[in-house]
């Protein structure tokens, strides 16, 4: 019962977001979807009871969607387009405290009950991590080595076209500097 209320608790949540992410037109609103879009997905790996996965989830890629949001925040000026104006105030507060009830009562559930049992057969003495480990390093290294390879590439690309961006737009800045036209980070 409980698993169910948090499926489609989790559920909800996680397609809300995203669509906050889609719909949205300020990039940090977007980025700050996709980040707790990313950490609702870890709650169904820990209610599939797999917590390494879980745990994955919430430390690479809202870590890795945390890193494009400083990254957002310092090449785009997104405060220009904010204009906050909350006319339901009361609705809001609302929703935030009857999401933050629904989580304390999930939390809380399975140290209350005394019915929930394991279903899932388990191998004595081998941890979830510990096969996870196993089953990357043997049957799927190729997968797993590529992957971090094509991260790899990625990592540099990105930087190489960060710098060539900044090379440009500071050589526009030292050409307006050279004219007298720049004043106070801002040219005439």
């Amino acid at each position: 019962m409980y698993e169910i209320i948090a499926f489609y608790l989790f559920s909800f949540l996680t397609i809300t977001l995203f669509c906050i992410v889609v719909f949205s037109k300020n990039a940090l609103y977007s980025m700050t979807a996709l980040a707790g879009g990313m950490i609702f997905i870890s709650g169904f790996f820990f209610l599939l009871d797999a917590d390494f996965l879980g745990v994955v989830q919430i430390i690479v890629y809202s870590g890795a969607v945390m890193a494009v949001y400083a990254f957002g925040m310092i090449f785009i000026d997104t405060t220009k387009d904010v204009k906050e104006t909350v006319k339901a105030k009361r609705m809001i507060y609302s929703f935030s405290v009857a999401i933050a009830v629904l989580l304390v009562v999930i939390v809380s559930s399975p140290i209350i009950s005394k019915n929930i049992i394991v279903s899932t057969p388990m191998i004595e003495g081998v941890g979830n991590s510990k096969m996870v480990g196993y089953v990357l390093f043997t049957k799927y290294l190729v997968p797993f080595e590529l992957t971090a390879v094509m991260l790899l590439v990625a990592m540099v690309a990105g930087i190489v076209l960060v710098s060539k961006k900044m090379d440009i737009s500071l050589s526009i800045k030292s050409d307006f500097e050279a004219k007298g036209e720049f004043e106070e980070g801002v040219a005439k």
